[in-house]
């Protein structure tokens, strides 16, 4: 497998293809990246390809906030300007003047 360059970087606000949530990209892993249990645990008929990048998401959806791990094919850019409201954002990005996210630089004593 020869990983493909990821088409959203880190603070980047995504949606699903598909599934109605959205998220903040925290990382990124240029194939698949988590476990055999996970993957088969998709129906095959949905499961999407292992040799793309895989994003790490702040997500949510109406209801809750949570974790996700989603591949590039199944994500498109979320272009609403809507702040994410997932608690850990805060811990790790800033919100720019431009309504997206840059990530905290450590602070240097």
């Amino acid at each position: 497998m020869k990983p493909q360059t990821a088409k959203f970087g880190i603070g980047q606000i995504v949606k699903h293809r598909k599934y109605a949530f959205r998220g903040i990209v925290y990382d990124v892993d240029p194939v698949f990246a988590n476990t055999d249990e996970w993957w088969e645990a998709i129906p095959e008929e949905v499961r999407p390809r292992k040799d793309q990048p895989f994003y790490h998401l702040y997500a949510e959806n109406d209801d809750t906030e949570y974790v996700a791990y989603v591949s590039e094919q199944n994500l498109l850019a979320d272009e609403s300007g809507d702040p994410v409201r997932h608690p850990q954002v805060d811990e790790m990005f800033t919100r720019a003047n431009d309504g997206g996210y840059q990530v905290k630089m450590a602070r240097m004593n």
